[in-house]
């Protein structure tokens, strides 16, 4: 069996400020929730929005980051 890494970029905005916790040893751990969207057009000509909600995980100082400058709206990479 081979390992497979699979990569993912997204570009969205903040559903919520990113909440911050720490772990029983004293790390950060940020957790937020980003919206992507996509246009399609329809069959009859329309355009439609399609949202998708992803949940987001950092940790250590990336964590950190986040806690100071992430807020509800920004749009993320």
């Amino acid at each position: 069996m081979s390992a497979s890494l699979n990569k993912v970029i997204l570009i969205g905005h903040l559903g919520a400020d990113a909440e911050v916790r720490y772990t029983a040893g004293g790390a950060p751990v940020a957790s937020f929730s980003l919206a992507t969207s996509e246009r399609r057009k329809q069959a009859d000509g329309s355009a439609r929005e399609q949202v998708e909600w992803h949940r987001v995980t950092l940790y250590g100082r990336l964590a950190e980051i986040a806690r100071d400058h992430l807020r509800k709206g920004a749009q993320v990479y």
